[in-house]
């Protein structure tokens, strides 16, 4: 349950990662709207006439050298791919062991080492995830954020109306809530393996047959 816990974290993460909603801006502009912003990317819709006609394009940008980077942008882009790249070495280390344990391989040190790494790395990945998706939600909305848009954005910061909430801090903490229980159930697995071993195997002596009853001594047909 541990491995599977932490494979349903691992895909939440990238999809973490992956998302361009971790600022969802509003403005007031009749040519974009709305502005999604992600930890690599941003995407928006921009309007323009084309004869007479208004047309949204969907257009995306790369969060490179020429935006504002802010702080928790900044350092929430490698506390995801640290928490990524834990969680990849927790699988890992997780099948290895439940391979070990399928074969009935009598390696108890090992798999307490996978276990405890295993157990380690996910709080590790735990933390990262929760001071990420904290930090971006407490500073988007209760503190001011320095993040801004480069001078070639079609629109700017000032124009900004209202912040709207996204799925990305549930979806955060969803995902550390599961690396928690991962890492617990994988050192439920450590002390598990502990108990057994100190189960030593109960020893069997052999005796000699006992001679029946009624057997006698042997008799020697010359003494008849």
């Amino acid at each position: 349950m541990g491995l599977f816990f932490s494979y349903l974290a691992w895909a939440l993460g990238i999809s973490l990662a992956n998302s361009r909603s971790w600022c969802v801006w509003e403005f007031n502009s009749n040519i974009v709207s709305i502005v999604y912003i992600g930890l690599w990317e941003a995407f928006y819709c921009q309007k323009c006439s084309i004869s007479g006609a208004i047309v949204e394009w969907p257009m995306y940008g790369r969060i490179n050298g020429s935006w504002v980077i802010s702080d928790e942008i900044w350092y929430g882009q490698g506390l995801r791919l640290l928490a990524n790249s834990l969680n990849s070495v927790v699988l890992i280390l997780g099948s290895v062991a439940l391979v070990v344990r399928w074969i009935h391989a009598p390696y108890p040190d090992f798999l307490r080492l996978c276990y405890n790494i295993s157990a380690f790395f996910l709080i590790c990945s735990c933390s990262c995830t929760a001071i990420t998706v904290s930090w971006n939600f407490a500073v988007d909305f209760y503190g001011q954020t320095t993040l801004d848009f480069p001078l070639s954005f079609p629109i700017g910061k000032e124009m900004l109306i209202r912040k709207r909430f996204s799925y990305v801090f549930p979806l955060g903490i969803t995902t550390a809530t599961l690396l928690l229980i991962s890492a617990a159930m994988f050192s439920c697995g450590t002390f598990s393996i502990k108990q057994r071993s100190k189960v030593k195997p109960v020893t069997v002596r052999k005796h000699p047959p006992i001679k029946g009853v009624n057997e006698g001594p042997p008799v020697c047909n010359g003494c008849q």
